[in-house]
């Protein structure tokens, strides 16, 4: 094994590398933008009074959980085709990855506004706050509290999950690794790099949040 090739090549492929890491981040902020009030809707859906909202959303919930995101990928970019709707590869992968996140995420935010004492809806209900005002003042914050940590996980679990949407031949970071590696033949210093950029965009997201729930701690954002 050639320690100074597999160095070299690493290096030169880290600046391609850095600009596929700029593209993943952006698929995984875009996801989770979408994402999130997607999910909360889906949520207020899964806890309204109607049985047929609570169905609808609960299947969307469980086929989007129990199948794999690369399934649904190759769903929305290969299958809506059959059907007269084609897909550029940075649209279809964003609307995979949104569908994907909205779904997961409201499970996050349906147990954290759960979590909230259904006593504390009483008492507001009591003073004369609406429905819509008790969610707003009263059990939104108390459980994004709850929701933080989780939340913050799932864009992390976005950022990896980007690597998937490199098979509809968006140029991400795996995508940029899996370039360089076709010119110089040499897959592990473009890998490894590659590992060692999710890692660090991993790092800097957990920092972000350790730091956003001390400040919902102290009841500030």
């Amino acid at each position: 094994m050639d320690l100074s090739f597999i160095l070299q090549s690493a290096l030169q492929a880290l600046p391609v590398l850095i600009q596929g890491a700029g593209i993943t981040l952006a698929f995984a902020l875009a996801a989770m933008v979408l994402g999130l009030p997607l999910g909360f809707l889906v949520a207020l859906a899964r806890l309204s009074r109607f049985a047929l909202l609570r169905w609808l959303t609960g299947l969307y919930v469980s086929f989007i959980r129990g199948t794999p995101l690369l399934v649904q990928i190759f769903v929305i970019y290969y299958g809506l085709p059959s059907f007269g709707i084609t897909l550029n590869p940075v649209v279809g992968g964003v609307l995979a990855l949104t569908l994907n996140a909205g779904a997961y995420l409201s499970e996050t935010i349906r147990a954290s506004i759960l979590s909230v004492g259904r006593g504390q809806r009483e008492a507001a209900y009591s003073l004369g706050l609406t429905g819509a005002q008790t969610m707003r003042l009263i059990v939104l914050p108390q459980a994004l509290r709850v929701a933080a940590p989780s939340l913050g996980n799932s864009l992390i679990g976005l950022v990896k999950d980007t690597s998937l949407v490199s098979v509809i031949t968006v140029v991400e970071l795996l995508r940029s690794a899996q370039l360089v590696i076709a010119r110089t033949f040499e897959p592990f210093g473009p890998y490894i790099m590659a590992a060692l950029l999710y890692w660090a965009i991993s790092g800097v997201l957990e920092a972000v949040q350790r730091r956003v729930e001390r400040r919902l701690a102290r009841g500030t954002v």
